[in-house]
């Protein structure tokens, strides 16, 4: 396995743990990442457990095991920064409140693309059905049905589209091109088990979310605000789809992202007066 994790210094005062979604890879951040750094943050991307190999690896994994990656991860720049803060891709998202469930310490979280179900337009029944099948999710021929993201590949930019139909890791290295049932099954009970903590969850949150994301409907995002205990803010992108952090509108994800956590370098308090205005 290779560990594809990386780090960007900072001025070590903000720090924030950008987490990948299921079946990524640490590459797909780097964009947000080098972005972030660029408004004066510290910034650290684990790699998941389970992933960066294949689907018999991730499926050795449950929910849990992605959550243990995200504390080591936590611990680590805990240690470099005086704040810290999280945001997260999907499932990235997810795990990252789920971290501030337990870690309130952390002072801020951003979720992209929530998704308690795959809802999205250009979804396949049988992965919109996932939770009804959670009874047999655990039989051996289940849990290894997969399925291979088709086009748009949550893009609306056209270019990234046509790397993302190339070799399946041309657009994120090391990301798996299958998402098998049993990830899915364990991606829908981290979703419940934010859900269920929501109210506990007082961490300043910021949702993002695109309104014609392809795989999880607009709902999804509103659903987590009406969950979460602490204040909320909900922005809705009109110019993306599922993978805003990569997407068209990208830049104004990572803006948005550093105004609300409070960044420090001049030009990200220029995109604070934008968002705010």
């Amino acid at each position: 396995m290779i560990d594809r994790s990386f780090e960007l210094k900072g001025d070590g005062r903000k720090g924030v743990l950008l987490i990948h979604g299921l079946t990524g890879a640490p590459s797909e951040m780097r964009p947000l990442a080098r972005r972030l750094n660029r408004a004066g943050f510290d910034v650290s991307v684990p790699q998941l457990a389970g992933h960066g190999v294949d689907e018999a690896t991730l499926l050795k994994t449950t929910w849990r095991d992605w959550l243990d990656s995200m504390r080591a991860g936590y611990q680590r720049l805990a240690k470099e920064v005086d704040e810290v803060y999280v945001a997260g891709i999907c499932v990235g998202g997810a795990l990252g409140l789920a971290l501030c469930a337990e870690t309130p310490e952390i002072r801020g979280a951003a979720a992209y693309s929530m998704t308690f179900e795959y809802d999205g337009w250009n979804m396949p029944q049988f992965a919109v059905a996932a939770p009804l099948i959670q009874f047999v999710a655990h039989l051996p021929l289940v849990r290894r049905l997969s399925w291979k993201e088709t086009y748009p590949y949550g893009l609306k930019d056209l270019r990234l589209r046509e790397l993302a139909s190339r070799e399946p890791d041309t657009l994120i290295e090391g990301s798996i091109d299958r998402l098998p049932i049993g990830a899915l099954y364990e991606m829908y009970r981290l979703a419940r088990h934010v859900e269920r903590l929501g109210p506990e969850i007082l961490t300043p949150t910021l949702i993002v979310h695109a309104r014609e994301d392809d795989m999880a409907h607009l709902r999804n995002a509103e659903r987590l605000r009406d969950a979460l205990g602490g204040p909320v803010r909900l922005e809705i992108l009109e110019d993306s789809y599922h993978m805003i952090h990569v997407d068209k509108e990208r830049s104004r994800v990572g803006d948005m992202t550093a105004a609300f956590f409070g960044a420090t370098a001049p030009a990200a308090a220029s995109a604070k007066a934008r968002v705010d205005a």
